[in-house]
């Protein structure tokens, strides 16, 4: 057996050892994985996500093709355990190390699609690797079809907005102020919300062009820090 198998193996055995029935039908329910829901389908272990992170210190030196067979796999802890793993080696890795790691990534997006997956790894991953280059690769996750891609594409500038640079998680904030789909609301909400954490007059200065028309959800999350006074001039309408 190829190291690389012997290693998949090995980490599939270790995860499933931790696997808890009831956390699986807590975690099914809470991912909406019932017909018709956003994670329609997903499997689960049952494994909590601590525990996970406990497996990725054990197995932080995985080798791609390992990798890629968790991350192909059809149970959501292993998909999550394989892009943490993807995650700790990027922070370690070299230059070269870390394309390759990024390409790894955007190959294997669609693997991706639970937005628990896409928060933990999309801004130490895709923002990082752009950050020095071209994001127009932002813009077009975010006119994708795939809910998870354009979760991606919002989800990857909290890495700028954690340096102080607001220009793309506005911009996409426009482009996808009137998605359809309620996890793009939120995460849309959430980094609008992290930008006025830390100036808020930038934040206000897109919510008196957008507000009116936002989805309630994003709304509501772009507004959960503020005054209660101001939250509910926003909510009427009188700002």
């Amino acid at each position: 057996m190829a190291t690389s198998e012997l290693s998949a193996a090995r980490m599939r055995a270790s995860l499933r050892a931790l696997a808890d029935k009831e956390i699986a039908q807590h975690s099914a329910r809470f991912f909406k994985s019932g017909k018709g829901e956003y994670g329609e389908g997903d499997r689960f272990l049952g494994i909590r996500v601590p525990v996970v992170r406990l497996q990725v210190k054990k197995f932080r030196d995985a080798p791609k093709r390992a990798i890629n067979s968790l991350l192909r796999s059809p149970w959501h802890e292993e998909r999550l355990f394989a892009t943490l793993l993807m995650v700790d080696q990027y922070k370690r890795g070299s230059c070269e190390e870390q394309e390759a790691l990024y390409e790894q990534y955007m190959t294997h997006r669609q693997y991706i699609n639970n937005w628990d997956i896409v928060d933990s790894s999309a801004h130490l991953i895709v923002g990082p690797h752009l950050e020095s280059r071209s994001r127009d690769t932002l813009y077009d996750l975010a006119r994708s079809k795939s809910l998870w891609d354009r979760r991606i594409a919002m989800m990857a500038t909290y890495h700028y907005i954690r340096q102080g640079d607001y220009r793309d998680t506005l911009k996409l904030a426009a482009l996808l102020r009137d998605d359809e789909h309620d996890l793009i609301h939120k995460v849309v909400g959430w980094m609008l919300r992290e930008i006025g954490n830390r100036d808020r007059e930038v934040e206000e200065r897109f919510l008196r062009r957008h507000y009116r028309k936002m989805p309630r959800t994003m709304l509501r999350y772009a507004i959960e820090k503020f005054p209660e006074i101001c939250r509910k001039a926003y909510l009427h309408g009188e700002v």
